[in-house]
């Protein structure tokens, strides 16, 4: 009685967050899969390079794992149709374990970079999996009531933990245990955090191929990949998607030596610095969607995300070196940055009323700019830091957020999914604001 008792009690608080109470574990679950899986995010490319792996080729290792991060975020919402998300999500976890074990063991220990570059590439397959087969199951299993507060919580709990929580960890465990060990530290986290998802969440539609009986695979598959010409804006949204978190991926490969060579920062406060900057993207993302409620989510997208970013960026390369050494002004510009860069989030609900009739097919286009911005940034670095060094990469951001404002502006809902979205809102089928795709 007292066990069904504190059960109700943890379900109403949960209902009372907004949280979905038979998902609750899959959100918990989450948050220290991605703190295990962003652990590594702010040290691997100084680790790697202080092995004499050299900096152009730390940036092809991201470069080829953000493929296929990108490939694996797109193909997570068709495979959750086919087979369900929650088996979608053990192949993530499996994934992710094994070859981060050949990663470490037969790469990293043994300083062999094509092990590194094989293993690595293949690991990016796991976590898309895990945590956007995760979100779609949020999808598939939350009342309309809750979806918008419900995804809200998936991205807090992503990227609390990608990198902020994980950076935090990392900043706090290589001076204790080393470098290496936490490499492993992160692997521990990783399945713990999945096993805890996985196992203490028995919501049912999870479990369950969530497209229509009969309906071909290949029909599936391609419906997600069509809309992209079908529906262009979704492919311009896709664009700005893709932009949108470009330049964080490259900053992890630059900024690093940037701040500890440059600046004067030590590793630890280069990882705490890091973690700043997540922590104001990952408050923004809650204010940011419902400052769209008032003001419209393409004037928030446009002008705090990328007008703001454009500024923000050289900031954060510029300011910090007319203060070198001066840790609250990096975090200051570090903050502005990654507030910026979550005032995008609004796009997530502005998509689906683009396209309120294939909302998970416009969905994916946005899951796959999501994973091309892994790529596309640290490709950005590889192409052109010979050319004119870190300055011109930050000069090449600043212009495509430019370009991007620019793009946001195409992004209107026609009158007619207008009068879809008011038809189905007033048959109490469809969920107003549906926030998937950051």
């Amino acid at each position: 009685m007292k066990q069904t008792d504190n059960l109700s009690e943890s379900t109403s608080i949960a209902d009372k967050l907004g949280i979905p109470a038979p998902l609750f574990w899959g959100f918990v679950g989450l948050l220290f899969f991605m703190i295990g899986d962003g652990v590594e995010a702010g040290y691997l490319a100084p680790y790697l390079e202080g092995q004499g792996i050299s900096s152009r080729n730390t940036a092809l290792l991201f470069t080829i794992y953000g493929v296929t991060v990108s490939l694996s975020s797109w193909a997570s919402g068709p495979l959750s149709d086919l087979w369900g998300p929650k088996r979608v999500m053990w192949i993530g976890l499996a994934i992710w374990g094994v070859f981060e074990v050949l990663f470490l063991t037969f790469g990293v220990a043994v300083n062999s970079y094509p092990i590194m570059l094989a293993a690595y590439t293949m690991r990016g397959f796991g976590y898309p999996l895990f945590t956007y087969g995760f979100l779609v199951w949020i999808a598939a299993a939350t009342p309309p009531r809750q979806l918008g507060s419900a995804a809200g919580w998936f991205w807090f709990a992503f990227s609390g933990g990608l990198p902020t929580l994980g950076s935090l960890f990392a900043s706090f465990s290589i001076p204790l245990i080393g470098e290496m060990a936490t490499f492993w530290s992160s692997l521990a986290l990783v399945m713990f955090g999945g096993l805890l998802a996985l196992l203490m969440t028995r919501e049912p539609i999870g479990s369950k191929r969530l497209a229509a009986p009969g309906t071909p695979p290949a029909t599936i598959f391609f419906s997600s990949i069509s809309i992209l010409w079908r529906e262009p804006k979704t492919f311009i949204a896709m664009i700005v998607r893709t932009i949108n978190t470009s330049s964080e991926y490259a900053f992890l490969v630059i900024m690093p030596a940037f701040f500890t060579k440059v600046i004067g920062f030590s590793l630890s406060q280069w990882l705490q610095l890091l973690s700043i900057i997540f922590l104001s993207n990952i408050l923004v993302n809650l204010v940011s969607g419902i400052t769209a409620d008032r003001l419209g989510h393409r004037t928030v997208v446009a002008l705090f995300g990328c007008v703001g970013a454009a500024i923000t960026v050289p900031l954060f390369y510029y300011v910090p070196q007319m203060f070198p050494g001066n840790f609250p002004i990096a975090a200051a510009m570090g903050a502005l940055y990654g507030a910026t860069i979550a005032a995008f989030v609004p796009l997530s609900g502005l998509v689906p009323q683009i396209c309120p009739k294939e909302k998970a097919a416009a969905l994916s286009a946005l899951g796959l700019g999501a994973g091309a911005s892994t790529w596309v940034g640290p490709a950005i670095v590889t192409w052109f830091e010979n050319w004119r060094g870190i300055e011109g990469i930050i000069w090449i951001f600043s212009g495509l957020y430019v370009a991007s404002a620019v793009m946001t502006l195409v992004l209107t809902v026609s009158p007619e999914a207008r009068r879809y979205i008011d038809a189905a809102a007033a048959r109490g089928d469809v969920a107003e604001e549906v926030t998937l795709g950051h």
